[in-house]
């Protein structure tokens, strides 16, 4: 099939090109804009109870609300509000009640801090929009309206709240856009330009993936989430830049270096592209096969962030796939080789590889103690792990600590009880649908009260009853913000302790963002034992009908698992020893790491079993395959994981969490598993890796002569055979079958 494409491609470049750019043009131009939501609470299904919370809220108590956006006041000069500020307080908060900002519904006074120093107001806005850009806008235009109204008084205002979040969220978003396009873009470019010599190669791949590639897969993933009904997240958009980059060069290097062998092996150049096609195609198809599926096992998640990330990166990675395959041998096909590889010189002449050739030979000879080194390695690195933490703050981990919204949110926690920014709900609701009669409210919310980690509890008889009194609101104040470990857990006890004081006939829901976060750890928890195991097994799927072998998924897929481990066990010894990791980030980690590692896994075992078909033993088989393959994957790893490494400069915790996990597990998959650690047990288990097909078996000899690397005959020789034993088709200069 790869054989197919290849001289198909070969034969019509130029008409492949004109296809692209057609079919890029009208998957652009009727592509919808991309939706975006920042709100925590859509991550989750309606089945989790502060879903249920917030439902029940909507309908029992639609003229209360959480607050949208937290406006804060206090003295320029930081001391203690006068009785003219508070005047002059008032007449903001009424002001900005009175621009009718769009999805402000209303402005309210809040309570002063005990020192005297702050005042807030509360702002409600409309609770269909939560999350969404218009309620950033909003947060924007309330900070421009507020600043204009305190002019001429000894105030300085700020807004914070979610809307405030969701708005500084969008504008380091764009930093993060910047910084990742901007460092992969010269990352790849210095790269290339080191290994081939050649500007045109140094360039060509990044105007392709950004001109076509990027944009096409953008607007499929706009699609999708439009038919689907999938919400978008500022966070994504660094995230699919820096995949498409890094995998896409990846792609296109694994493709180069083969086309350069052939042509230094004698292969005019058509011939060449189409042998390179043929030959890496499989393992790029099958490597980009076993990305895509473990992306889409995300669609398993009980998280809507995480099933909004899992279709949009397999779109962009079949894309960048198609392309691999058909759009960059296009273009390499309409240019000379003197011309592609130009001003280089050597580009034609088969180097000594002696680097790479004495890897291969130590892992060869001794790959018993290689097996034993590396395993090793990644063993102790993977002890850290017994440190992991998770940490719920989204909206702090995606914002740097100096934007408005986390400084509101900062100084609240400290001057204000640490639960007041977020406070917890607890809804006493009929189960029967009858009013709620002869129940002692007071008794009820004393019993919260003493739960542990609440620092008060409140209950107002007359706007604390639903209209039709089938429903009851507590409010409750925690000792801890929101989104820490004790708030999270003290929920924990408060749902206990309303549940088991809840009256006959009655049932307890408790609600808030603390809430919230503690559903969204129970849906993690469950996502790691769907979607890890599912991505697994799928995996080794494509890998036993890559290798037509039982025993080798084994193994490859236990070495990717070390990898993971040694990755999180790094990141936790490095960031995740304060409130620790950024919870999504142990499965974006496993998904990446497992997904590239199998890709060189899959590199590096093809290439073993090609040259095993050439009638080596295994271990000298894995000695050539290192010096052979060795040098693409240090490549590809180092580009990866150098692009991946620029999230680090975007100032966004979560992005630099995720840059250095992924980075490193590259760095791991690249340099330790897929140099070391596979082909030194491949070696090891030698021709039973292989069971109980025969992958490894040698080719028939040429009739005419020895082969060359790769399983192609030398000039003169017979077409090698394909593993039916059929012989493979060549092309002559002009594109035609022999």
């Amino acid at each position: 099939m790869f054989h197919r494409i290849g001289r198909t491609v070969v034969r019509h470049p130029v008409w492949t090109i004109v296809a692209w750019v057609i079919a890029a043009v009208a998957i652009i131009a009727t592509a919808p804009s991309l939706p975006s939501n920042s709100d925590e609470s859509s991550f989750l299904p309606s089945s989790y109870q502060s879903i249920k919370a917030m439902d029940l809220q909507e309908k029992a108590f639609p003229s209360s609300f959480t607050p949208s956006a937290i406006v804060l006041y206090q003295r320029t000069d930081n001391a203690p509000l006068t009785a003219a500020d508070k005047a002059d307080i008032t007449k903001i908060t009424d002001g900005l009640g009175a621009k009718k900002i769009d999805q402000v519904q209303k402005v309210i006074a809040g309570t002063p801090s005990k020192d005297g120093k702050y005042q807030t107001a509360l702002v409600q806005m409309d609770k269909k929009s939560a999350g969404q850009p218009k309620q950033a806008d909003a947060a924007q235009a309330l900070r421009t309206d507020a600043k204009d109204l305190a002019q001429g008084t000894h105030l300085k205002v700020q807004v914070g709240g979610q809307a405030g979040q969701a708005l500084d969220q969008k504008d380091a978003g764009n930093t993060s856009d910047i910084v990742a396009l901007l460092g992969s873009v010269l990352i790849i470019i210095a790269t290339l330009l080191i290994i081939f010599r050649s500007p045109i190669i140094a360039i060509m791949p990044l105007f392709v993936l950004i001109a076509l590639v990027f944009s096409t897969s953008n607007a499929l993933i706009a699609d999708a989430t439009k038919i689907f009904g999938l919400q978008a997240n500022s966070s994504v958009s660094a995230l699919l830049i820096v995949v498409v980059l890094g995998v896409g060069t990846d792609y296109f290097l694994f493709l180069m270096f083969r086309y350069r062998e052939r042509l230094r092996a004698g292969d005019d150049p058509k011939e060449a592209m189409v042998n390179s096609v043929a030959r890496v195609g499989e393992a790029i198809a099958s490597a980009a096969g076993a990305v895509i599926i473990s992306f889409l096992a995300l669609t398993l998640s009980t998280l809507g962030f995480l099933t909004q990330l899992g279709p949009a990166l397999a779109i962009l990675v079949a894309v960048t796939l198609i392309a691999g395959l058909t759009l960059f041998p296009a273009i390499c096909s309409v240019i000379p080789p003197r011309a592609l590889f130009w001003p280089g010189k050597k580009w034609n002449q088969e180097p000594s590889d002696a680097t790479f050739a004495a890897i291969g030979r130590l892992v060869g000879r001794k790959s018993g103690m290689v097996a034993i080194v590396s395993g090793l390695v990644m063993v102790l690195l993977a002890l850290g792990t017994l440190g992991y933490k998770a940490n719920y703050d989204l909206a702090s981990g995606s914002i740097p600590k100096t934007k408005e919204s986390m400084v509101v949110q900062d100084t609240m926690s400290k001057v204000y009880s640490a639960g007041a920014a977020d406070p917890t709900s607890v809804f006493l609701t009929s189960s029967n649908g009858k009013p709620l009669t002869g129940v002692d409210f007071t008794a009820f919310k004393d019993k919260l009260g003493r739960a542990d980690g609440v620092a008060d509890a409140s209950f107002d008889q007359k706007t604390g009853l639903s209209k039709d009194r089938t429903t009851a609101l507590f409010s409750l104040t925690l000792k801890y913000s929101g989104a820490s470990d004790q708030a999270i857990s003290a929920v924990g006890k408060v749902r206990t302790v309303a549940a088991d004081n809840a009256p006959p006939g009655t049932e307890a829901v408790v609600g808030g963002t603390s809430s919230i976060y503690r559903d969204i750890n129970a849906a993690v928890d469950h996502d790691y034992r769907t979607v890890f195991p599912v991505a697994a097994i799928l995996i080794m799927i494509i890998l036993g009908l890559l290798l037509r072998s039982v025993v080798a998924p084994w193994y490859l897929i236990a070495s990717v698992a070390l990898g993971f481990g040694a990755t999180l066990g790094a990141t936790v010894l490095i960031f995740g020893r304060g409130d620790g990791l950024i919870f999504l980030l142990p499965i974006i980690m496993y998904l990446f790491v497992v997904a590239i590692g199998t890709d060189y896994n899959i590199l590096m075992i093809a290439r073993l079993r090609e040259e095993a078909r050439e009638g080596r033993d295994p271990r000298e088989a894995a000695a050539q395959a290192l010096r052979h393959a060795g040098p693409t994957i240090a490549s590809a790893g180092f580009i990866l994981a150098a692009t991946f490494a620029t999230l680090m400069l975007s100032g966004n915790t979560f992005l630099t969490e995720m840059g250095f996990a992924i980075a490193f597990g590259i760095v791991v998959a690249a340099f330790v598993m897929a140099m070391f650690f596979t082909p030194s047990l491949t070696a090891l288990i030698g021709h039973a890796a292989w069971w109980p097909g025969h992958a490894d078996r040698a080719l028939a000899p040429a009739a005419g002569g020895a082969t060359l690397p790769g399983g192609f005959p030398a000039p003169g020789g017979a077409r090698p055979l394909d593993e039916d034993g059929r012989g493979t088709e060549e092309l002559d200069e002009s594109g035609r079958r022999n």
